[in-house]
């Protein structure tokens, strides 16, 4: 016959306080307190105490309280598995997304130490160090980081991810991130999901830069007020654009067509002076002809000599010619 573990009762007791607030709180998360020195647990515990309740246990006793609560919080044995590292219970009542910019305003960085896990991929950016030419361009180039001499001091060419993330950091990397001053491991509560109404959250959904969020909404909205305005859809934002459009379209129309209202008569009288205007300045000026004198031109002055000359006649030129031949007697 099989006998019952002994279960202790302040484990009892423990499991007892840890169901009840979880039961009693919507916002359900689960931080890891990996790394965590006593003394900023304490500080943020301190900035903390008016917005969340921070409850931390092994992670057998705090798998058997969502199993017990699991039943009054659908979705909420989905929390499991974050139990990783030195985890513990974040309960509040504030946004999920609030509680999260909270608890991330309150890390710090810190030098990586070896055999931590790395947060996030670590990079090494281009640019100058503070190394003067030696064995450390070796130890550089053992991580694939590119580097030459400028200036008689080091220069890194190409930026390098030199851990991903989730690996463990060794004694050579936290040596060398240590002397370029990169201090990748984040001090603090490190949320890494909320249970919210049926739903997990993990940390990668709860980090938004909020200003390009809101930047995002902001062109959103000035593209649909755009869209809805050219398909002339009406509604509160849309409603006064569209008269604005109609009675412009309508008064160009009443330009083109030439209709005269309250409207158009000022502009029309105005296209009709203009009209005018450059029609007058097409037409050219009739030319000026000086009048001349018939008596002046030399053709009248020679058919004057031919009007005063006397014409012959034939009878007298004959008898003058009689008179003038001598008598042949």
């Amino acid at each position: 016959m099989k006998t019952k573990a002994h279960v202790s009762q302040k484990k009892k007791q423990t499991v007892a306080e840890l169901t009840k607030l979880v039961k009693d709180h919507s916002i359900i998360g689960i931080v890891d307190m990996e790394n965590l020195p006593a003394r900023q647990l304490q500080n943020m515990k301190e900035k903390l105490r008016n917005t969340v309740i921070l409850r931390m246990s092994k992670k057998r006793l705090m798998r058997i309280v969502l199993e017990n609560c699991k039943s009054d919080k659908k979705g909420l044995e989905g929390l499991e598995p974050y139990l990783k590292g030195m985890p513990a219970f974040i309960m509040s009542e504030t946004s999920p997304f609030q509680l999260f910019k909270t608890l991330k305003k309150n890390k710090s960085s810190a030098p990586a130490k070896a055999g931590q896990i790395a947060p996030g991929d670590i990079k090494v950016g281009a640019g100058p160090t503070p190394f003067a030419p030696g064995p450390v361009i070796g130890e550089l180039g053992n991580f694939g980081i590119k580097s030459k001499i400028e200036n008689n001091k080091i220069v890194i060419t190409e930026d390098k991810i030199v851990a991903k993330e989730g690996d463990v950091i060794d004694e050579k990397l936290a040596g060398i991130l240590a002397r370029l001053d990169i201090r990748p491991i984040e001090v603090g509560l490190n949320l890494t999901a909320i249970y919210e109404k049926g739903d997990i959250l993990t940390k990668d959904v709860l980090d938004i830069d909020e200003e390009k969020y809101i930047n995002d909404m902001k062109t959103a909205h000035a593209e649909a007020l755009t869209l809805a305005v050219e398909v002339g859809y009406p509604n509160a934002e849309t409603v006064e654009r569209l008269i604005v459009r109609v009675n412009n379209d309508a008064k160009t129309l009443a330009m083109e067509e030439e209709i005269i209202n309250d409207e158009t008569k000022e502009a029309l009288m105005q296209k009709a002076e203009c009209g005018a205007r450059k029609l007058n300045e097409k037409v050219p000026d009739a030319p000026k002809t000086e009048a001349k004198e018939v008596k002046d031109s030399p053709e009248s002055k020679s058919n004057d000599t031919e009007e005063q000359t006397p014409q012959e006649n034939p009878e007298d030129k004959s008898s003058n010619e009689g008179e003038k031949k001598p008598s042949e007697n």
